[in-house]
């Protein structure tokens, strides 16, 4: 990861899916707010000029319907600073050309790189050990992990490693659905992302560990499967069999650039 020179922002821009429109950090006000808004009120905390902040997150999007629908939007309003991430509803699916997403990932980045602005972007942490399930597509996650570095290494985008970070996988920092962070994962993300810009008052205390607990039981580990079985994944599996999405009818959250301060973030 190189991390770049301390600087002021005017314009921060996140795009990306659930990950990025907050799920599951809520906000005490029936929203979410997410590691997206966290890395704003952390930017605007540390610099004395304002920042005018978007976020064009919407859940369930794929990577291709991020370049499509964010991508244009987002650069219509000349950020100096970008967040990318999506991945995730792609290598979920039953059927993922990794070369492809991966290809779409970097579009991205150029595009946002060539007008000046930095980039920055997250690798996807690998569950599989502490989340059985996560075993059929951690294939796919690595390789698009590597495509990512890649990626990021020919564009100048920054690549946030946090797959490279044991304490991501810890599934105390992941809500119940083993698919969006909870509040203290968004916390350390956002807090990943402010070390990496070189934000004053930052540093890799994000990756810390979390206390020691004792290792669950055989009958405990399957009575947790067979309740994510049931409450997530089942619901899951029944809602794509029927082609419905859950971003379907939902538009950003954070549509246009607006000042930020505490009230709104």
């Amino acid at each position: 990861m190189s991390v770049p020179v301390p600087q002021t922002y005017a314009r921060y821009v996140a795009i990306g899916d659930s990950s990025t429109e907050g799920l599951d950090d809520p906000d005490g006000r029936g929203g979410y707010r997410g590691w997206a808004n966290r890395l704003a009120a952390h930017i605007a905390a540390a610099q004395r000029a304002p920042l005018l902040y978007a976020n064009l997150g919407v859940r369930g999007r794929k990577t291709r319907e991020v370049f499509r629908e964010q991508m244009p939007v987002a650069l219509a309003m000349h950020p100096d600073l970008v967040t990318v991430f999506s991945g995730v509803n792609d290598v979920a699916r039953r059927y993922c050309n990794v070369n492809l997403v991966a290809r779409d990932m970097e579009r991205m980045f150029a595009a946002f790189r060539d007008t000046g602005a930095t980039v920055l972007t997250i690798t996807m942490p690998d569950l599989s050990e502490v989340a059985p399930i996560a075993r059929l597509v951690r294939e796919r996650v690595l390789a698009l992990n590597d495509r990512v570095r890649d990626a990021c290494t020919r564009t100048g985008a920054v690549c946030v490693d946090l797959a490279r970070s044991p304490v991501t996988s810890d599934l105390r920092l992941w809500s119940d659905d083993r698919l969006h962070a909870n509040s203290e994962g968004h916390r350390r993300i956002a807090a990943a992302l402010a070390h990496a810009l070189g934000l004053t008052g930052h540093d890799a205390s994000w990756a810390e560990p979390l206390p020691a607990v004792p290792a669950p039981s055989i009958v405990g580990r399957i009575g947790d499967e067979l309740r994510w079985t049931g409450e997530h994944l089942v619901p899951w599996l029944w809602r794509h069999a029927r082609g419905i999405s859950s971003g379907d009818g939902r538009t950003a959250k954070r549509p246009t650039l607006e000042t930020v301060d505490d009230d709104n973030v």
